[in-house]
């Protein structure tokens, strides 16, 4: 009686190539990714503390003793509302903070421009003015 001969079979191999190069080619594109995210350069921001008091109006300052630097949608800069070109700029910005020691100026961009362009402007002044200088956004409420 002859139920069936067992033939040898094979022990099935698996192919390990094709899986290698997928893996190779997922850890090249992490390690392009990381190198590249590596080589922005950092802005240090620091935030004011949050305030759980009102400040009552008479202590605020005036209009007229805040030095505002404000860019467009177009990035021309305005000073305290008024056009200026950047050389002029840096020279205000220079004799305010040199007449005012315990005085900021402040950045206002327009917030469609691009977040790169406000950096680069940011770090120019701060290039100028050190850390007196600050990003200030305006709040959307209210409009």
């Amino acid at each position: 009686m002859a139920f069936g001969k067992r033939s040898e079979s094979k022990i099935p191999t698996i192919n390990l190539v094709p899986m290698l190069t997928v893996m190779m080619g997922v850890l090249a594109f992490f390690v392009v990714v990381s190198v590249s995210l590596g080589s922005e350069q950092l802005i240090e921001v620091e935030l004011p503390p949050e305030q759980t008091e009102d400040v009552p109006p008479d202590q605020l300052p005036s209009i007229d003793e805040i030095f505002i630097v404000e860019m467009d949608a177009n990035e021309k800069t305005l000073l305290n509302g008024q056009p200026i070109e950047s050389e002029q700029l840096a020279l205000e910005i220079s004799e305010y903070l040199e007449k005012n020691a315990d005085k900021t100026v402040y950045l206002v961009p327009d917030q469609t421009l691009p977040y790169e362009n406000v950096m680069q402007f940011l770090g120019d002044m701060r290039a100028v003015g050190g850390d007196r200088v600050s990003l200030a956004l305006e709040n959307g409420e209210g409009e």
